[in-house]
């Protein structure tokens, strides 16, 4: 509500920003290079901080939670996903450190990503390598919403990471999505305008402004920002 936020004197992003997301709502985030998407998922889980204006969840202003408990009830999808140099099994587990293994390997099931892991030199208990080197995009991809599926936070962020797969990897991955998505309230920034079409509702951002706000079909019916981009993409990567 009202946010107001810059990185510096010279690089303000939001200025009385508002942004209302129901319970339970699937929102898709769209907008060039520097629109402000990412600025709100570090907001949102308080790696920045907002300079005026509140941001809440549940009408508790976040800035008076501690930051731990800020982000039990946030499972967090980056496009890079961080992987340790740990077996699969640790790196999975690292959401929910009390899972027990059965419960790893659903949701590991879940996130299309079992089958792959059974291939490796010693399954679940395989070493990734320092930051996953070992593994594809793809397959970091998919144990990070392994990761997320195992915490099962009631709010979701994809800072959505399609962009650099093959459209195999795609396809498991948004079906992984999908299911990670069931009964959370969901933020999605989408780089790939085909992963956002069936969200609720897609919010188009400019220079930290809401242009324009609509379901897929409503924001094409407009024929506005959102008509060009998907015009210009057709389901392509947005520059």
């Amino acid at each position: 509500e009202d946010v107001c936020f810059e990185y510096s004197e010279d690089n303000e992003v939001f200025n009385n920003f508002s942004l209302h997301i129901k319970p339970g709502e699937k929102v898709g985030l769209v907008g060039h290079s520097g629109s402000g998407k990412t600025t709100i998922t570090k907001m949102l889980l308080r790696f920045a901080d907002v300079k005026d204006g509140l941001i809440t969840i549940d009408r508790q202003n976040i800035s008076k939670i501690t930051q731990d408990d800020l982000r039990s009830k946030i499972s967090y999808v980056p496009q890079e996903p961080i992987l340790f140099h740990r077996s699969i099994l640790e790196n999975i587990s690292y959401s929910n450190p009390n899972a027990t293994k059965e419960e790893i390997i659903e949701a590991a099931q879940k996130a299309y990503a079992h089958e792959f892991i059974e291939r490796l030199p010693n399954s679940y208990d395989t070493l990734v390598g320092e930051r996953g080197i070992k593994l594809s995009g793809g397959e970091r991809q998919r144990v990070a919403i392994a990761r997320a599926m195992l915490k099962d936070a009631p709010i979701l962020l994809l800072d959505e990471a399609t962009s650099s797969l093959d459209s195999i990897s795609e396809t498991y991955i948004q079906q992984a999505f999908a299911e990670l998505m069931k009964g959370k309230t969901t933020i999605v920034i989408a780089h790939r305008l085909s992963t956002i079409q069936k969200m609720d509702r897609i919010v188009v951002l400019d220079k930290g402004r809401i242009i324009e706000e609509g379901t897929h079909k409503e924001l094409l019916e407009k024929g506005g920002t959102y008509e060009k981009l998907w015009n210009h993409q057709t389901g392509g990567f947005l520059e």
